[in-house]
């Protein structure tokens, strides 16, 4: 295979993968499980809020261990095949959830295995970034791939509003009183990812397998003691992880509940939503291939720093919003910083990590991105239950935006990484 096949392999699987977080997390089963699931908007957002922030914890505790061992038993493409596989299961069988308060269950123990698996996934294949591109291309590389990723969960959101959503009487003989139209956008998803992960999980060259599974483990955890001493004795590396550690929660956050939002407090339909989705998609598409362009010249620190920086300002316009048009407005200018800030982080992780040790790193840099990551949707759905507001709620999104971009501000880095 090369290089360019590379890059495509690796891109395309960002496309692939986009489908988990446009159709289930972010805009239409989200909003599904609010509006006709739960017993009501503020019980039903709770609910998504604790099974996010239990899901969380779980990626904190094995995100970094994981990535240790498949660095050491040269496991890193079978693993992450067999989360991928989670992520598709997982996701189809959210077909099974029907609109009633007996699937509530169902519904978050799936949604929270698959958001398990899909970020562990994210530790495997982000760790592969230095291997695909050279170091002059890693920014331009990480900012097309997530621009992909925007354009792949565009083309599903289209698919399932032309296929799925849109038609009357609906197609394939879906029910609309068992709102089996809108579940069917799981399986459509489901496949998407199955179609589409493949190059990357079956074509990439198999690394040799270094060591056996039970040593690998041991010289993983190892590894791990060893990378988590380096990143807090290098405090660039320590201040970038907790400043990440902020400013990502704040994008998880954002990610799991901006649909829910925009049901709950603009009265937007399963259709309203779908069509905001992929609104958003096109103006994140379009901010990370423009700053992946630029990104290796002006350093990704800067990248970084403008992006959180506008998402902090335009998610408190967003949230003093009154009218579901100027939400609307403002939220496409809020999508379009969005994917910047999530690869020029990959990039510039990608940077400060040893080559022997990435996967150890990017499990640390998971580890950074979740480890708080159940404080915001806990805060989110406590004080949504406290005030019964979902704007009140939603304003968690923005402390956590401003205090990450606060903290990388004051951070330094050496010259060539930064």
């Amino acid at each position: 295979m090369t290089a360019r096949h590379r890059v495509f392999a690796w891109c395309l699987y960002d496309w692939a993968c986009s489908s988990f977080n446009t159709i289930v997390i972010s805009f239409v089963f989200a909003t599904y499980f609010v509006r006709a699931v739960a017993t009501n908007p503020a019980s039903g957002t709770a609910g998504w809020a604790e099974a996010q922030g239990l899901a969380g914890l779980v990626i904190a505790l094995v995100a970094a261990p994981l990535g240790a061992i498949a660095d050491g038993g040269g496991l890193r493409r079978p693993m992450l095949a067999g989360c991928t596989a989670i992520v598709a299961l997982c996701t189809a069988g959210l077909w099974f959830v029907r609109p009633h308060p007996s699937s509530i269950v169902l519904a978050l123990v799936l949604v929270a295995a698959a958001t398990v698996a899909f970020e562990i996934a994210a530790v495997f294949y982000n760790a592969m970034l230095p291997d695909i591109a050279a170091p002059g291309r890693i920014g331009r590389v990480s900012g097309l791939a997530w621009g992909s990723g925007y354009l792949g969960g565009l083309v599903c959101l289209v698919l399932c509003l032309v296929l799925l959503i849109d038609p009357h009487p609906p197609r394939f003989g879906l029910s609309p009183a068992e709102s089996q139209p809108v579940r069917a956008t799981a399986l459509f998803a489901a496949g998407w990812i199955a179609v589409f992960a493949w190059p990357l999980l079956v074509l990439m060259p198999r690394p040799p397998r270094r060591l056996a599974v039970r040593r690998a483990l041991r010289n993983g955890i190892a590894a791990l003691r060893s990378a988590l001493r380096a990143a807090i004795g290098t405090s660039g590396t320590a201040r970038f992880l907790v400043a990440r550690m902020l400013y990502s929660d704040g994008l998880t956050t954002l990610f799991a509940f901006g649909g829910i939002y925009a049901a709950g407090t603009f009265a937007m339909d399963a259709h309203a939503t779908l069509l905001l989705g992929i609104a958003l998609n096109v103006t994140a598409g379009i901010g990370a291939v423009v700053f992946a362009l630029i990104e290796d010249r002006i350093g990704a620190k800067s990248v970084v720093l403008l992006a959180v920086g506008a998402l902090a300002v335009l998610g408190t316009l967003a949230l003093l919003a009154q009218s579901a048009r100027t939400f609307w407005i403002v939220a496409l200018g809020l999508g379009s910083f969005v994917g910047p800030a999530q690869a020029a982080s990959r990039s510039l992780m990608a940077r400060l990590a040893p080559a022997d040790a990435r996967g150890a790193h990017f499990g640390l840099y998971a580890l950074s991105g979740r480890v708080t990551g159940f404080v915001g949707p806990l805060a989110l759905g406590a004080v949504t239950a406290m005030t019964h507001s979902q704007r009140a709620g939603m304003a968690v999104i923005v402390v956590l935006l401003g205090a990450g971009g606060v903290l990388l501000a004051t951070t330094r880095f050496g010259p060539t990484t930064g």
